[in-house]
């Protein structure tokens, strides 16, 4: 994907282990780019940021910046990064299904899935570089739409230390917000700072189309790991709706 100069950068901030780059760096990179295919990663040009937390773990937050390809209307894959320059580490994968997929999902699968009407309708997610009528149709598309995401390299965010120079132990299974005052503030206020987004102005925004929001499975996942937040229009979890549960107004 060739670069936007509407995206401005977002660094990542660590550092992997090891020493620099050798000669043979620039042989390899030559013989690649006359014989080799990087038939995989075409396509993977929808790229939006937004935040994670682990799933369980309320104060483990990250930034994570999604290069992702559309499948199909029902499927996209995603590469997860820490930035969105050459020198971004590869932090994690996500895959999104729509609604009409993740029902075809057996109850206990739908364990790994987390929901993505809170992301879209509070305005957190973001597609830099689109225009507001690309953007607009994208979110629309994500609109109750799910997904599975593993982080295998912490690199920096809040919780769980400073950042590991290196993607040790095991993958984490990462989860959504579902509620105003569950995303650090700090963390959100640096990245639209430091990249020149427009929370509100998106959230906003996306009030248009709060009529094709339905109940999800998974928004109160985590209700319970946290404390003084508020709901959002068009965010309701599947179980609370069929309790009979009023809505956020």
């Amino acid at each position: 994907m060739a670069p936007n100069p509407r995206i401005k950068d977002r660094m990542t901030g660590t550092a992997p282990a090891g020493q620099g780059k050798g000669a043979w760096l620039a042989v390899l990179e030559q013989g690649s780019n006359l014989l080799q295919s990087a038939t995989p990663l075409k396509d993977f040009d929808v790229y939006v940021v937004g935040f994670h937390c682990a799933k369980g773990e309320p104060d483990f937050q990250m930034e994570a910046h999604h290069y992702c390809r559309v499948v199909n209307d029902d499927l996209l894959q995603c590469v997860l990064f820490d930035g969105n320059t050459r020198d971004a580490n590869l932090i994690g994968i996500e895959y999104i299904v729509s609604e009409r997929l993740f029902e075809t999902l057996p109850e206990e699968e739908r364990a790994y899935w987390h929901p993505h009407n809170f992301e879209v309708f509070s305005g957190q997610l973001a597609a830099p570089g689109l225009p507001r009528s690309a953007e607009t149709a994208l979110m629309k598309h994500l609109v109750n739409s799910c997904g599975k995401t593993w982080h295998t390299w912490h690199t920096g965010g809040r919780g769980h230390g400073p950042g590991m120079d290196l993607p040790y132990g095991g993958p984490g299974l990462m989860w959504s917000f579902s509620r105003e005052g569950e995303c650090d503030e700090d963390l959100k206020r640096d990245r639209d700072r430091a990249m020149g987004l427009d929370t509100e102005a998106n959230r906003a925004d996306r009030q248009s189309y709060l009529d094709l929001a339905r109940p999800q499975w998974g928004v109160d996942t985590m209700k319970d790991d946290f404390s003084g937040t508020t709901p959002v229009p068009g965010v309701r979890d599947v179980r609370a709706a069929s309790d009979g549960e009023t809505a956020a107004p």
